[in-house]
């Protein structure tokens, strides 16, 4: 216990915001996923519309990364279920703030029982933000993208 409290006081001041920020908006994003998904889903994003590929800005990257490892880190402390679409509407609220666009995967597969399995993840350029360790094992059946507001174009949309 003592380590973890000296490990987490060593971390910048920075990082230390990211990490509350993230702990409360894993917290916000628990009772969303509680709701219906018909009355979340228009707070995703454009739905079948994923955002650019290109675009960040160092400060972006660097800034997604920090988000990225807050969002790990506090999520394995919340006091509720905070798995992957948690993990990923809370860093795509964190990155909203910041005025980063993200798009937001969800994805399904079958287990070796032939159990159906979902999971969710989500990008923000080139960068996988929240659940990269499994997603190649996904078809993806969803995707929600949220744009920036000055970065409304651009967009890769899908037909249905």
């Amino acid at each position: 216990m003592f380590r973890k409290v000296k490990a987490y006081f060593s971390l910048s001041s920075t990082m230390r915001r990211l990490i509350w920020e993230a702990y409360l908006l894993l917290g916000w994003a628990r009772i969303q996923k509680a709701r219906p998904f018909a009355k979340i889903a228009p707070r995703l994003g454009t739905a079948m519309v994923e955002t650019p590929v290109t675009g960040l800005s160092r400060n972006q990257v660097i800034e997604i990364r920090n988000i990225s490892k807050a969002v790990m880190l506090a999520s394995k402390y919340t006091l509720w279920e905070s798995q992957c679409l948690v993990m990923a509407i809370a860093a795509m609220n964190m990155l909203e703030r910041r005025n980063i666009a993200s798009t937001l995967y969800m994805g399904t597969a079958r287990n070796k029982q032939g159990q159906l399995m979902a999971h969710a993840w989500l990008r923000s350029g080139k960068l996988i933000v929240t659940g990269a360790d499994t997603m190649d094992q996904y078809t993806v059946v969803g995707v929600f993208g949220k744009q920036c507001p000055e970065k409304g174009s651009g967009e890769i949309v899908y037909d249905s």
